[in-house]
Order: C-alpha cells, then sequence, then structure tokens
C-alpha cells in the first residue's frame, strides 16, 4: 500500500511538472480520476470505502482544479497533493476532497455548510453534485477570489460569507450536512447545533502540529452526536473563535 503520509499530507512535496504551455488539462485531470480510485480501493482498511460513489467520481472529473490554484500552479493543478492559494493556506490533496465529499453521503438538493472556503474548489465539487452550498471564509481576500473563480466556472448555487467558521451560518441553519475544512481541536456546539437531526458533519480535529482525525459525526434524533474516526489527516489549523478551543 502507498504511504498513508502521501496520501493525506498537507506539506508540499516537491513540484516536478514544467509550465502549463501544452498542459492537456482534460487528460491529467482523467489520469487524477483513475489515481483516486485506486487510492480510494488502497485505503479500504482505514476508510471503509473500496470506491467513492459514481457521483463523487464524475464531480471531481467535472471540476476544473486548475481554475482554483494561482496562475503559476495551474501546470501542477492535477497532482494528487495540496498546493498553496496564499495566505498561509492550501487547497486540499484530491482525495482527501473526494473522501470527505464522499463521506457526506449527498444524493442532491442538500443544504451543505462549508466551514473554510479556500479557493472554493471544494464548494465547486460540492455544487457540481447538486447541493446548495453555503461557504465561510475567515480570509476576506480568499473569498473574493473564490467568488471570482465559481462565478467563471459558472456554479451559481454557492452563497460566500467572510466570517469565523466556528459560529457557522445560523440564519441558514439548518444544515443536511456540514463539512469543516481545517481543523480545531473540538467541534464546535453553534455547528452541531446547525445541523438537522440525520445530518452529517465532516471534520479534521486535533492540536496544531500533531497528527489529527477525519471524523464523522451523525446527529441523533435527540440532538447528540455519534463519531467515527476515519483516518489519520494533516490540515491546517482553525483560526478564529475555534483556535481558541
Amino acid at each position: 500500500m502507498r504511504s498513508l503520509h502521501l496520501l493525506i499530507a498537507t506539506a508540499l512535496l516537491p513540484i516536478l511538472s514544467p509550465t502549463a504551455a501544452g498542459t492537456d488539462f482534460d487528460a491529467v485531470r482523467r489520469q487524477l480520476v483513475a489515481e483516486l480510485s485506486t487510492d480510494a480501493a488502497r485505503t479500504v482498511a482505514w476508510t471503509g470505502r473500496a470506491a467513492f460513489s459514481p457521483q463523487v467520481m464524475a464531480a471531481m472529473g467535472k471540476v476544473e482544479r486548475h481554475r482554483f490554484v494561482p496562475p503559476a500552479l495551474a501546470p501542477h493543478a492535477y497532482l494528487n497533493r495540496p498546493l498553496p492559494i496564499g495566505e498561509g493556506q492550501t487547497i486540499s490533496q484530491p482525495f482527501i476532497v473526494a473522501l470527505m465529499t464522499d463521506l457526506l453521503e449527498l444524493s442532491g438538493g442538500e443544504r451543505v455548510l462549508e466551514v473554510g472556503t479556500g479557493s472554493g474548489y471544494q464548494a465547486a465539487v460540492l455544487a457540481e453534485l447538486g447541493a446548495r452550498v453555503f461557504s465561510i471564509e475567515i480570509v476576506e481576500s480568499l473569498s473574493r477570489q473564490a467568488r471570482l473563480q465559481l462565478d467563471a466556472a459558472g456554479y451559481r448555487n454557492v452563497a460566500l460569507r467572510v466570517g469565523d467558521g466556528w459560529a457557522g451560518w445560523p440564519e441558514e441553519a439548518p444544515f443536511d450536512a456540514i463539512i469543516v475544512t481545517a481543523a480545531p481541536e473540538s467541534i464546535s456546539p453553534q455547528l452541531a447545533a446547525q445541523l438537522r437531526p440525520g445530518g452529517r458533519l465532516v471534520i479534521p480535529l486535533g492540536p496544531v502540529g500533531a497528527t489529527q482525525e477525519l471524523v464523522v459525526a451523525e446527529k441523533r434524533q435527540d440532538g447528540s452526536l455519534t463519531r467515527r474516526r476515519v483516518l489519520p489527516v494533516s490540515f491546517v489549523p482553525f483560526t478564529g473563535e475555534g483556535a481558541r478551543r
């Protein structure tokens, strides 16, 4: 099995591709999708998922990741690794995007809260699945750039907001699913309250500088959460109120 560290690390590996000139983005995106399929099978012992759903694989094969990275990194957009997007943040590794999306178990039409818009790539994948996406980003410049790229790519079912994701988006709650793309040490009570009964929350949990765990939490009818650990991950730390909890 390929090293789990390679699959989930957020630290950048050496960039090997040369320039964007002549890059066949459709071809390299197809190659990435094939790699994701292989990686899903290789990590089944951790995730319990030997394959991602056809809908998730189709979304990963359609969303143009090169739109959501800095232009200089466009030739590297379909390498299965995170890339820097500025402000000390990264666009998540495609394997992790596919896994977290698959763990939400969306069927289309759900209201999904994303905490940590970043480049907008994860929001685009969710939108491609037919979700109504509400995405919060604490860094205003990243939110502005994400809006430009989502609009350019034609994703109109994504609402963006600048703010602290620890508090969620109460005016639009309840949500059928919540996805968090930065790691706090605990689940925000506000986010838990904004998840509808039966809904799923996918979140990395753990301290700064240590290995974290990707967790799936499901909300019971009585408001409590069940939790299941999926696999070790390494995400950028949560900022704002969540960094102090």
